[in-house]
């Protein structure tokens, strides 16, 4: 092999080495951001001291395009009522 071959080959093998720590890099990063969300979404949600089920009808009614200040009080007063009866 010729000393420029050999040059384009150690350039491609070095730049090759660079990219799948660059890919562990982003994976990890990935896996990172995914823990941090969750757990974000963990504490809102304990903040709010909602229950799983209200939480999935929340869920549900944001992903019906129906999430507003009227429907989360319906569901509020609906747990209340429950609770009382």
């Amino acid at each position: 092999m010729s000393a420029k071959l050999e040059r384009i080959a150690a350039e491609r093998d070095k730049a090759r080495r660079k990219r799948d720590e660059w890919d562990a890099r982003v994976k990890e990063l990935e896996r990172k951001y995914r823990e941090e969300e969750n757990s974000e979404i963990h504490d809102m949600v304990r903040a709010a001291n909602l229950n799983p089920e209200q939480l999935a009808e929340i869920i549900r009614l944001a992903g019906a395009g129906n999430l507003n200040p009227e429907n989360l009080q319906n569901m509020n007063g609906m747990e209340e009522n429950g609770e009382h009866d």
